[in-house]
């Protein structure tokens, strides 16, 4: 089924109206409308060049609905999922800072790492951080990228990352705790958009949420203390910091491809400049700790 069929999926109950949604780097997503309820439709095909494949997104947001954090997938297709439709803001970067927001943005996490797995089904994903910035760097030298020059230099970085950041606990991470993946419906908050989970250290997903949405040092050191119920060591703190920087990487790295893979309207040059510059701040930041 391509894409354009979402419109004559049997789930519809008849004509259906269907208006782009803005915001999208990964996907293509769309408002419906249908006998008078709404839905948010996903569009998008595997992308194995971004470990994105989409069985595990489906299984991996099946399940985060079960644990109450997620709205509820209400149909599939190749390449199509129907979710129930969330009236609500999606949080910016100055909200999930914000001390009132984040102690329910941080839940949210928690949640989906102790209660997601508990609900899938199926196979299921690592996601590695290392592995996937070394693959990232493997296309993007076989693929000319403009950012090739740099690159042996930036998976090198990747490796002395893995060394300090473990010894490593797993959990089912999210792994692309962007502000525009938090709903507020008013009265609570939701984790949307499950493209690139998978299990992980728990400490990617704290320094992606801390790194992407500005938190202060001091936030930080709440994330961790509330996080791990435990005064922040050095060794917890030497291991965070390291995988903060391993998060920007990626984050990077996943622009420098999508600079020359993806076809979606976005300026993904200025967005790899921005999270590369992000980047040598937080390595130089690890460096000098």
């Amino acid at each position: 089924m391509s894409h354009a069929d979402f419109r004559s999926l049997p789930f519809w109950q008849g004509e259906i109206t269907a208006t782009p949604l803005d915001g999208g780097i990964t996907n293509v997503n769309y408002l419906v409308e249908d006998a008078g309820r709404k839905y948010v439709v996903r569009v998008g095909d595997d992308i194995p060049l971004h470990q994105v494949m989409r069985f595990n997104e489906l299984s991996a947001s099946r399940a985060a609905h079960a644990a109450g954090i997620s709205p509820a997938v209400v149909h599939s297709a190749p390449g199509i999922t129907v979710l129930e439709y969330i009236d609500s803001k999606t949080l910016t970067e100055e909200d999930v800072r914000d001390p009132a927001m984040l102690p329910h943005a941080l839940d949210l996490v928690m949640r989906c790492h102790r209660e997601v797995p508990k609900h899938l089904r199926g196979p299921s994903l690592v996601f590695w951080v290392f592995h996937v910035i070394r693959d990232y760097g493997a296309t993007l030298l076989e693929r000319d990228s403009s950012h090739a020059a740099i690159v042996p230099e930036l998976v090198k970085i990747a490796g002395q990352l893995e060394q300090a950041a473990g010894p490593y606990d797993i959990v089912f991470g999210h792994n692309d705790l962007l502000c525009g993946n938090f709903l507020d419906d008013g009265s609570r908050l939701w984790l949307i958009d499950y493209d690139y989970a998978g299990f992980n250290s728990p400490l990617f997903d704290l320094g992606g949420l801390a790194s992407n949405n500005g938190l202060s040092e001091a936030q930080e050191t709440w994330m961790l203390e509330t996080y791990f119920e435990a005064p922040v060591t050095g060794g917890l703190l030497n291991r965070y910091s390291a995988m903060k920087c391993a998060s920007l990487l990626r984050e990077t790295m996943w622009s420098m491809v999508s600079e020359i893979t993806s076809e979606i309207d976005f300026d993904y040059g200025a967005y790899t400049a921005e999270n590369l510059d992000r980047f040598r701040a937080a390595h130089r930041n690890f460096n000098n700790s």
